[in-house]
């Protein structure tokens, strides 16, 4: 294979993993313009359309999509050979892509990579937030961030910090106006402000645990939201009632603004968890950071979540 087909293969990759020209240029260090027209090379060396381009997206035909499936686990064999090669010399190296959710991004991993970048400066990161579950390995990731325990089978799991506690919480104001709720069936008569899964659009349906029952109630009220951190706000302003993690409320309930609820509903769970596939020959710079992440575990009460993700099941 010359020199120019490997780039061009490259090329094809990036940009179907960024979903984007303009993204997958600037990972690779080029123009858009020129990337384009790498595409558009291998497309007319190959005689087939590899890649369906719109105003807005940017997606690979199903023959595209079946070059790409066979050609990850080629160039991630390549990428891992030659950053062994430059470790000898300069220690681990490379690039790690990996794809988590939004505020698993900010309050996990964030805190994380200043620290290890320091330690291992010959290694990049590309960080792909997404609140949907994707497979990391058809997607060209190295790993992935997300919640709970249930992750496929070959998968390895790291746990990056403690377990969460989810807290039902509203104004003092709201409760004076509607009463408190003895009980999580109580919801039902209540104004409930509540969140819509973005891998299916249903809602979601709040959780409650205790002395072995569980329970699933489907609350109602003014408002649905796909961003729960707009939840916190309006709790305080005395629309209704909110279903929070800990850490976004604890603050606000020993202020005496936001009242605590049916606290004995609502045990810890498992929190976040660094997840990777597992395999014989893994790339180096994914080596470091896993050991990294093991000497370097959150201390308890540190993370923070949103109910985007807060079920382990959906994980």
């Amino acid at each position: 294979m010359r020199g120019n087909e490997y780039a061009q293969l490259q090329a094809f990759a990036a940009v179907i993993q960024q979903g984007s020209f303009v993204r997958a240029a600037a990972h690779l260090g080029m123009s858009a313009s020129a990337l384009s027209q790498t595409i558009r090379t291998m497309e007319e060396r190959l005689d087939v359309r590899l890649v369906n381009r719109t105003t807005r997206s940017v997606s690979p035909t199903e023959i595209g999509a079946r070059l790409l499936a066979d050609l990850l686990p080629a160039l991630t064999s390549l990428d891992t050979a030659l950053a062994r090669l430059r470790e000898s010399n300069d220690g681990p190296c490379g690039l790690l892509r990996i794809n988590t959710s939004r505020l698993a991004a900010i309050h996990y991993l964030a805190p994380l990579i200043g620290p290890f970048l320091k330690a291992y400066p010959g290694i990049q990161f590309d960080i792909v937030t997404d609140e949907r579950l994707v497979d990391i390995v058809a997607g060209g990731f190295d790993a992935g961030v997300r919640l709970g325990k249930k992750l496929d089978k070959d998968m390895v799991a790291q746990e990056l910090g403690d377990h969460l506690e989810m807290m039902v919480v509203a104004s003092a104001d709201y409760l004076k106006r509607n009463g408190t709720p003895k009980t999580p069936q109580e919801l039902a008569n209540h104004q409930c402000l509540t969140y819509r899964w973005p891998t299916d659009g249903s809602l979601y349906r709040w959780e409650f645990e205790r002395n072995g029952e569980s329970l699933e109630i489907e609350v109602k009220g003014p408002l649905v939201v796909t961003e729960p951190e707009m939840l916190t706000r309006i709790a305080l302003d005395g629309v209704g009632i909110a279903y929070l993690f800990r850490n976004q409320v604890a603050e606000l309930i020993e202020a005496g603004k936001l009242i605590h609820i049916l606290k004995e509903w609502t045990p810890t769970f498992p929190g976040f968890y660094l997840y990777y596939p597992s395999q014989r020959q893994m790339a180096p710079a994914l080596r470091a950071f896993i050991d990294f992440v093991m000497q370097h575990q959150r201390p308890e009460g540190a993370g923070l979540d949103t109910p985007a993700q807060s079920k382990p099941s959906r994980v």
